[in-house]
């Protein structure tokens, strides 16, 4: 089977390759990941090896299905559970309004359009 890029590939491709040559798709997938994490300043690739593998064991244990929820469930959790994005952004916000820290500085100039002639 002729190796390409799976950053190169549209869903369709992917489909048939992982039907056609499984092993050959797997491999694709770990070099794609693993390109992705080289590129990640290097403070951040130890955590996101660390969560790939917490993925790849989810992956190898029952079904795709269950795999599948319970890896959205791990993302749920990290952008809605305790300690996850929301309540970090939740706690930035009552920074800003006590005044701990001040908001950024807007770095972009607001341009004003005039209405249209044809709105109203």
């Amino acid at each position: 089977m002729k190796k390409t890029r799976l950053d190169k590939m549209d869903f369709d491709a992917m489909c048939s390759t992982a039907a056609a040559d499984p092993e050959g798709f797997e491999q694709l997938r770990q070099e794609a990941i693993e390109n992705l994490i080289s590129q990640a300043p290097q403070e951040r690739q130890k955590q996101l090896r660390s969560l790939q593998w917490r993925i790849d064991q989810e992956r190898r244990n029952g079904t795709p299905l269950s795999a599948c929820v319970r890896i959205s469930r791990m993302m749920w959790a990290r952008l809605a559970g305790s300690n996850g994005l929301l309540d970090r952004l939740e706690q930035l916000q009552r920074c800003w309004n006590e005044g701990e820290i001040p908001p950024p500085e807007p770095s972009a100039k607001i341009l004003n359009f005039p209405p249209s002639l044809g709105d109203g």
